[in-house]
């Protein structure tokens, strides 16, 4: 949900007419009377809402029947996802509407109210490791017990950025054994005093813009599966974490190390959505290899939908306030963060990035 009540006050207190869709906080346990009472017109149909609205808010992209109804000149905030989503993005642009895509938000301190990355990525890394427990078959922690010793699960996370850190965490709480893996050996530090073991590899640094691991090449990605698939193997939970903003997720986990592991073993793999870390993650789904469950679950953060919510909508509420001045819409491209989240303005894709993945769609 990208409106919570808490989120709508402070754009009246703007001097913003604010409006939802009746039933659109339903399945965030967000009834319409919440909405109501905070001074937030509810609006029965979808297409009213947006057909006058001078901005729209959403959490994916919109379908092309919704491009339609955006008038021109709107703006947009979303996460687009250009790389998987290249019509979508040339609809927009051709529809006159001015989109901006969070996950292209440049990785800079003014920016970081309104990074719904992290914001969601932490959520998904907690998340991801009740899902793992819930479907093990055996106790995470190590248990003395009077018919013997319990062994504790073994656990790799694979990317140590926010949700990797957060999976991390969440995995040592539960007394699970946790190793990571990360391209980037600065993070070494922030596994280790969670109380995981960094995984070495004698490959070379590959950090990038903004403390992203930066995309890799495929003799890079080749190296690393060849190095990486014995520390699979060992694994009984395996919690993909590798992403790289805007672009489709790299291969980590290839279908010869699934079948490597031990049946009742567990993967779950965060960067589904965008490509997937395992090569048989099927998206949306929940697959079988060999007695290996690889859970392929779109939207993670979703089936948190209460605080997940809440944390969207300031993201995108400190980003709409961002370009609003005197209760009105004022871009200005001159500002880095304007500018580097812009997807499309004036009828063309502005952001290079974004203009090579839709051309490549």
């Amino acid at each position: 949900m990208a409106l919570v009540p808490d989120t709508a006050t402070k754009l009246i207190a703007a001097r913003l007419d604010v409006a939802v869709e009746a039933g659109a906080g339903a399945g965030a346990f967000i009834p319409d009377d919440a909405f109501d009472a905070v001074g937030v017109k509810v609006i029965t149909h979808a297409a009213d809402l947006m057909k006058d609205a001078d901005a729209v808010l959403k959490v994916q992209a919109p379908m092309r029947t919704e491009v339609e109804l955006l008038r021109e000149g709107a703006v947009l905030i979303s996460f687009l996802q250009p790389s998987t989503q290249g019509d979508i993005v040339r609809a927009l642009a051709s529809r006159g509407v001015t989109a901006f895509s969070l996950e292209l938000l440049p990785r800079i301190s003014r920016a970081q109210s309104m990074d719904a990355l992290s914001s969601q990525a932490s959520a998904a890394g907690y998340k991801a490791v009740l899902m793992a427990a819930a479907r093990i078959g055996k106790l995470f922690p190590m248990m003395m017990t009077a018919a013997g010793t319990v062994a504790p699960t073994r656990v790799l996370v694979m990317g140590a950025g926010v949700a990797g850190l957060q999976a991390i965490a969440t995995a040592r709480r539960l007394g699970a054994v946790v190793s990571a893996y990360d391209v980037r050996p600065a993070v070494k530090e922030e596994v280790q005093s969670l109380g995981a073991t960094f995984i070495e590899l004698p490959l070379e640094t590959q950090e990038g813009e903004g403390g992203y691991a930066r995309e890799q090449s495929e003799e890079f990605l080749r190296k690393q599966r060849q190095l990486i698939g014995e520390h699979i193997a060992k694994s009984d939970v395996v919690i993909t974490t590798a992403a790289v903003p805007g672009r489709k997720a790299p291969l980590l986990v290839t279908g010869e190390m699934v079948k490597g592991m031990r049946p009742g073993s567990v993967i779950v793999d965060l960067a589904a959505e965008t490509g997937g870390n395992v090569e048989l993650t099927e998206a949306g789904k929940e697959v079988d290899v060999g007695g290996v469950t690889i859970i392929g679950t779109r939207n993670i953060p979703s089936t948190m939908p209460l605080t997940t919510s809440q944390l969207y909508a300031r993201n995108v509420a400190n980003l709409l306030l961002h370009l609003v001045k005197d209760g009105a819409i004022a871009l200005d491209f001159a500002d880095e963060i304007t500018k580097g989240a812009c997807v499309t303005h004036g009828g063309e894709i502005v952001n290079e990035r974004a203009k090579q993945m839709a051309g490549a769609a």
